[in-house]
């Protein structure tokens, strides 16, 4: 698959990699494309636009949130849309709910939204005081807190360095079994405090640093806490079984580990003869993305075509 050169843009407001990622899916009339992280609905927005009149976007989100923000941003694009509470992990059943067994197009960006990261009391953000979370659905599952309570020193550094490729997991590991027998670890105040401490790190330091010390931290235990690992396992299983002859996988990871099972899974799949293509490398954020967009730095776009 040849992606056309891409062009200078205006890249405010937009999400992460869009140019790309519409080269990649080639969303047209007609078309049914699934988006499984529909998000603020930013790349949905673009792909209804494109596949309008009669195409139609399927489009999921494990945040109850997102869904609300995602419908306001649709409905005035027009074109038929589709919207599902699910993590995308249940691809094959929100395609039974809709009637369509295989589609055109499947995206997935792996990264969080602002808004998760902007609210205190979601718990994603080493840089806002407010309950331990980092739950996608705060609906279901368990908050970080009752992880970082309960495991073991082994468990959780071996989850910071696998997670987070946090160099200093054995000593954050550490400390945190050590501050939690004074008195549990139920703020993001309270885990922050640690681990700049493990760091060697002034609060007063760490909040001017390019990359927080706690960063990495709390990207391992977000992973953890929401089984992304595991739910993009199951995804890149179940993904070729549901694309169209022709029909392309696009997905954005912004971790080595989530990177290298989408990297494997489509070689793997092309070697079958599954796929009939693949990008042959990442596509990355141009300079010009990066500096107006700090977040795309990290991001990784890998695609591959249905045989």
């Amino acid at each position: 698959m040849t992606l056309p050169p891409r062009a200078p843009r205006d890249i405010r407001h937009v999400p992460v990699l869009l140019a790309d990622v519409l080269a990649s899916l080639d969303p047209k009339p007609g078309k049914t494309i699934v988006d499984c992280t529909v998000g603020l609905g930013g790349h949905s927005a673009e792909i209804l636009r494109l596949i309008a009149p009669d195409g139609r976007l399927i489009a999921m989100d494990f945040d109850p949130a997102n869904l609300e923000r995602a419908r306001e941003r649709l409905a005035p694009v027009g074109g038929r849309f589709d919207l599902y509470h699910s993590n995308f992990a249940a691809l094959p059943t929100v395609l039974a709910q809709t009637g369509v067994e295989k589609v055109d197009g499947v995206l997935a960006d792996l990264g969080v939204a602002s808004p998760q990261i902007d609210d205190p009391a979601r718990g994603f953000s080493y840089r806002a005081s407010g309950p331990l979370d980092m739950r996608m659905d705060p609906t279901r599952g368990q908050p970080a807190s009752a992880l970082v309570n309960r495991m073991s020193e082994k468990e959780l550094a071996a989850a910071l360095l696998e997670l987070g490729d946090e160099t200093d997991a054995p000593q954050i590991a550490r400390l945190i079994v050590e501050r939690r027998d004074e008195k549990p670890i139920l703020s993001t105040d309270d885990l922050t405090a640690i681990v700049c401490e493990a760091r060697d790190f002034t609060l007063q330091r760490a909040a001017g640093a390019k990359l927080h010390p706690a960063a990495r931290t709390y990207q391992a235990l977000r992973i953890l806490v929401n089984r992304e690992l595991a739910n993009l396992d199951r995804l890149l299983a179940v993904l070729p079984s549901h694309l169209n002859p022709g029909g392309v996988a696009a997905i954005i990871s912004f971790h080595s580990g989530e990177d290298r099972r989408v990297k494997d899974a489509f070689r793997e799949g092309r070697r079958a003869g599954i796929y009939a293509d693949t990008s042959p490398d990442p596509l990355l954020a141009t300079e010009q993305e990066q500096k107006a967009n700090p977040r795309s730095r990290s991001a990784k776009l890998r695609w591959a075509v249905k045989s």
